[in-house]
């Protein structure tokens, strides 16, 4: 199977946070100011599909831990509600907490990517919902598998990572992203304890990745818009 070509999007202050109210405040601006320059790029750059972690899908969930009411055999692996959809929504949901109640983020078709303990009641939900879902066969959910499913049935060529820290360290420790692309703003965040945009737990990153530098430019806002190819050592 071929999957997407993966390029990670992320925005943060010089010193790589995450947590954009922690450090918008130093570029003088709002944070939707600061939000459109990153969306702009986005476009700029151009993918049919977005993915992010369970924590991000939550702002755009109907509910979270709050069970359908379903009854019915569910379709395993994989439910595909929109077979003519052409944008993509992809939301990480091991154990599927997120309770969505339509087929859409902003006209993009949502896809949940689960683990294979999910039970039935919530996939019936999703299938009603007029959501898709690729269910892994393991205790968490198979990154590859699902994205070569992505590719190969859902017909996703380009996908842009903007999960939390814990989700594009994953991706960049299994070697599923193509691409690093991130905007840098002026300011320094400097909170103790403050994520950064890439986090690799106890063993870090720095053995996994290689970057070679694509290209430099600047952005609105003060902004620097920073792309690298990355390979594996």
């Amino acid at each position: 199977m071929t999957r997407p070509y993966v390029i990670c999007h992320m925005m943060s202050p010089l010193d790589g946070r995450l947590i954009v109210n922690d450090w918008a405040e130093g570029t003088g601006h709002s944070i939707d100011e600061l939000v459109n320059v990153y969306d702009s790029l986005h476009e700029k750059i151009g993918a049919d599909a977005w993915l992010s972690g369970r924590a991000t899908g939550e702002e755009f969930a109907d509910a979270v831990d709050q069970p359908y009411e379903t009854t019915g055999k569910a379709e395993r692996p994989v439910h595909i509600a929109d077979p003519d959809a052409n944008e993509f929504a992809v939301i990480v949901d091991k154990d599927g907490r997120l309770r969505w109640d339509k087929g859409d983020i902003d006209g993009a078709h949502v896809v949940v990517l689960t683990a294979r303990d999910v039970d039935d009641v919530y996939l019936a939900g999703l299938m009603q919902a007029g959501v898709s879902y690729i269910v892994s066969q393991a205790d968490a959910v198979d990154l590859k598998y699902a994205l070569d499913i992505l590719g190969e049935e859902f017909g996703v060529k380009r996908l842009m990572l903007e999960g939390g820290a814990q989700t594009n360290g994953h991706f960049l420790n299994a070697g599923f992203v193509d691409e690093v692309s991130v905007v840098v703003f002026p300011a320094i965040g400097g909170k103790s304890n403050s994520p950064a945009i890439f986090e690799g737990g106890d063993d870090g990153l720095a053995d996994k990745v290689r970057l070679t530098l694509l290209s430099v430019e600047p952005a609105n806002l003060g902004s620097v818009h920073l792309r690298y190819r990355v390979d594996r050592p």
